[in-house]
């Protein structure tokens, strides 16, 4: 099973799109060295932005000129 569920996931955003765009853009946060926000058994950084929108750690906000 994929954790977290898409099911979820989709609460919290408007749209897949909406929610691959805000998971790569914290991916590559962490990967400049941003700190995480979550303790997960991964190093994989798309995994790590996921959950830490699933937990509400991190959100997003859809405007004109795209997501901040």
């Amino acid at each position: 099973m994929i954790y977290p569920s898409i099911d979820k996931l989709m609460h919290l955003a408007d749209s897949k799109y909406s929610l691959v765009v805000a998971a790569s853009k914290r991916a590559r946060r962490i990967q400049d060295g941003a700190d995480k926000l979550v303790q997960v058994p991964t190093n994989k950084n798309v995994t790590v932005a996921l959950n830490e929108i699933s937990d509400e750690k991190v959100r997003f906000v859809r405007t004109k000129d795209g997501i901040k």
